[in-house]
């Protein structure tokens, strides 16, 4: 019997194969031609268009076996498998050599996506910077290991062609390289060079082109003498600026509507970094690694940087160089680094078209760096702060987007949702696994809007997909997102399915986990809850189908609505206002937070009519707003100029603080019926604190110690309850590191497992695999 399978193994064979995951663009057509090489088999590889990779083979059935292990084994490093699928069948003695055939249109039937962009490799790097490379200086210089891939796709399969390369014809030396199956160019797709490739423009203000020798060179200069420079990179257009000159960043303030909300800086290396910030391992693995996303740092003792450049608060946020022409401009500059950050108004999608650029960045820049390469899909650049020693995502974009999320589950139903409101992401779920979109942004505006559904699309046309079944959206009314889901429904003959925000928040958490339940801890600035009224502070025992409220903070007044989410001191009185006589109230307004109220005293008597006749006076949980009171309180931000901005500012207001110097113990009560923690007395003690001279970096550190403690008594009593062992953390006030750090040690002191994002953001950007999953689940 062993003879005769032997010989089984050694007849001729044919495997038809799938490949699934990160495979085109990513150099795996090269590796299964040099693979097949290896092992003496005949046969072909072509992209197909949904994204996967087809391999078909002939030899004994053995060594093909062989190859098919190795294909996971040994895969491209920039590759992800995530499904191999084969069909044996006779030989048919067709093949005389292996070939990379053209691809094909049609689909395997598997879900694929395509590739992020890459960072530019080291040995291109290299060679850009040797003057005796045919590429030396050049900017667009890419191989298979590195370059553009999703923001230069316009369509799959995955060839030039189908890509805003397509408009460069390769040059006779580039086409030798693209067809040698030993070069590492070798069907790289958006490879060139400065005689077939894009090139480089310098603009003066005003949009007339300036003949320079050296465009890149010429940029670091003006950048050196205090210039402002708009500069189009892979996914979108930066403005740069020095970091050490407080009246060019002044301008460059006033300029963009940021009179407060931190740039991002790119520096030219870790040395570098390490003479202004601090730098763990793991956050040089960040900073270093193939995806450069900008991330978080604690300034260092040695911080010479201009105080505008993050202001108010005790950290950075710094990238390393990612593409050809950052490179050559901080391998040149003078400075520890530049300002480089999206080129557009708050809440706008960022720059990606160049008559667009010299429109609308006349007066707000002097010159402008552009290029002649087409951005099909804009990408922001992504951001990443270790958050209690795990690495947390405040925005999933460029190097990361459109990566997939496995699921623990399959789902026959194809989901399309479209998130929340702010740092809005889209998601298409598809069998097993949740493809997320690039930043979206603010959608209350009409520009970002339009961009959130070209991007939908676009992904949806990237997929395949002519419709899905179910479009899912937030249960708020007023989301612009939520209006506008109807009508993409119907376009694609979907269904509709509201989501409500702080389940979808928990219902991602799980996604990422594998897991069916838990008790999760929701804690943000505003979700629209399922009683009407505004949640942010929310304890929810959950599963993919239901949710049940159980808890979390007490509910308190929002005088003004809207404006007390901009002017914090109204939150101080919303809070206080059952806690203290009135009068009592308006010496604390007028004595601590003045500086909140823009009319002066009458705003303050305003306020307190409103509270006091119910007038315009809406409720909430909100964890957000409550952190937002007590910086306001101790004097650290009376207005919010950017999303979280308060609570961001008292975290660094808390660095060094000891919150032992502060009594403030969690105080729980019932609250119909749901046991909530009494926010009015957290207040309370703070204030008692502040008029006994306690140090405001005390007091900080202990109201998050507060909350924190609080939050995890009533989600482990709920847990010990429902026996589910595991807690999550999930929404914006899980990037407060001190919060997260007490919520996870409480929790695992309970003898239960703590888990929060990973693979997602732990802000609303995580929202839409959350509607995805529940939508797929729902009956």
């Amino acid at each position: 019997m062993r003879i005769v399978r032997g010989w089984g193994w050694k007849l001729p064979a044919r495997a038809e194969i799938a490949v699934t995951g990160i495979v085109q663009g990513v150099g795996f057509r090269p590796f299964i031609y040099r693979l097949a090489g290896r092992y003496g088999l005949v046969g072909f590889t072509r992209n197909m268009g949904d994204a996967g990779v087809q391999v078909v083979v002939e030899g004994d059935k053995r060594t093909i076996g062989r190859f098919i292990s190795a294909i996971r084994a040994e895969k491209p490093p920039l590759a992800r498998v995530d499904e191999i699928r084969v069909a044996w069948k006779k030989a048919t003695g067709e093949f005389a050599l292996f070939k990379v055939a053209k691809s094909e249109k049609a689909g395997l039937g598997l879900a694929s996506v395509v590739p992020p962009d890459i960072t530019l490799c080291d040995d291109c790097l290299r060679e850009m910077l040797d003057p005796g490379d045919r590429r030396h200086l050049y900017p667009f210089i890419t191989c298979v290991n590195c370059g553009p891939r999703f923001t230069i796709i316009e369509e799959l399969p995955y060839d030039r062609p189908r890509t805003s390369m397509k408009a460069f014809p390769l040059c006779i030396d580039c086409l030798r390289e693209y067809k040698d199956p030993a070069d590492r160019r070798y069907h790289a797709e958006p490879t060139c060079c400065s005689v077939c490739g894009p090139r480089v423009e310098l603009y003066e203000e005003g949009g007339e082109c300036i003949d320079v020798p050296n465009p890149l060179q010429e940029v670091t200069r003006l950048l050196d003498e205090g210039r402002v420079v708009a500069i189009k990179g892979m996914g979108g257009i930066h403005v740069a600026a020095k970091v050490t000159d407080d009246e060019v960043l002044a301008r460059l303030r006033k300029a963009f509507n940021r009179p407060q909300q931190p740039f991002a800086i790119m520096s030219k290396d870790i040395a570098t970094v390490r003479t202004f910030a601090n730098v763990s391992k793991a956050e040089a693995e960040l900073l270093t690694s193939q995806r450069r996303p900008v991330v978080v740092l604690e300034r260092s003792p040695g911080y010479m940087l201009s105080e505008l450049v993050a202001p108010g608060l005790d950290n950075v946020g710094v990238m390393l160089p990612y593409s050809g022409i950052h490179h050559l401009i901080l391998h040149a500059g003078k400075a520890p680094a530049y300002v480089m950050t999206s080129a557009n108004v708050p809440g706008l999608p960022m720059l990606i078209d160049n008559v667009e650029a010299l429109t609308k960045l006349r007066g707000a820049v002097d010159y402008l760096l552009l290029h002649d390469r087409i951005i099909v899909n804009r990408c922001d650049d992504s951001v990443v702060r270790v958050v209690d020693g795990a690495p947390a995502f405040l925005r999933r974009s460029r190097g990361y987007a459109p990566e997939p999320i496995k699921l623990a589950f399959e789902s026959g139903r194809k989901v399309l949702a479209v998130g929340a409101e702010l740092n809005d992401t889209t998601a298409i779920l598809l069998g097993d696994r949740c493809l997320v979109s690039q930043h979206i942004g603010d959608t209350t505006k009409i520009e970002t809007l339009e961009y959130m559904q070209g991007a939908a699309e676009r992904m949806m046309g990237l997929l395949n997909l002519s419709g899905v079944d179910v479009v899912a959206h937030d249960l708020h009314p007023g989301y612009a997102t939520t209006r506008i889901a109807p009508r993409m429904a119907k376009r694609l003959k979907a269904k509709t399915l509201a989501v409500q925000h702080h389940h979808a928040h928990l219902a991602s958490l799980m996604a990422e986990h594998g897991l069916e339940e838990l008790v999760g801890i929701a804690a943000d600035g505003v979700g629209y809850g399922s009683d009407g009224t505004v949640w942010g502070g929310e304890v929810l025992v959950a599963s993919f189908k239901s949710f049940e409220r159980v808890g979390g903070l007490a509910k308190q007044r929002m005088p003004g609505g809207d404006l007390a989410t901009q002017f914090p001191a109204r939150m101080v009185a919303g809070i206080l206002w059952q806690a203290l006589e009135r009068e009592e109230l308006r010496r604390v307004l007028t004595e601590f937070c003045f500086g909140g109220f823009r009319r002066g005293e009458k705003e303050v008597r305003v306020v307190l009519r409103q509270l006091e006749r119910n007038l315009n006076v809406f409720w909430t949980s909100s964890c957000g707003r409550v952190l937002d009171a007590v910086a306001c309180l101790l004097d650290i931000c009376s207005e919010r100029t950017y999303e979280g901005e308060p609570a961001i500012k008292l975290e660094a207001a808390a660095e060094g603080g000891d919150a032992r110097k502060v009594k403030l113990e969690p105080a729980l009560k019932k609250e119909e019926g749901l046991v909530v923690v009494d926010t009015s007395q957290l207040l309370l003690g703070a204030l008692e604190a502040l008029r006994a001279r306690v140090p405001r970096r005390h007091i900080a550190a202990a109201v998050q110690q507060a909350l924190a403690r609080g939050l995890v008594e009533v989600a482990t009593d709920a847990a010990s309850v429902e026996g589910i062992k595991t807690v999550g953390g999930s929404g914006g006030v899980f990037y407060n590191d001190a919060i997260t750090a007490a919520v996870r040690e409480g929790v695992e002191k309970s003898g239960m497992k703590f888990v929060r994002h990973e693979l997602l953001p732990t802000g609303d950007g995580g929202v839409s695999v959350g509607q995805a999953v529940v939508a797929a689940c729902s009956r």
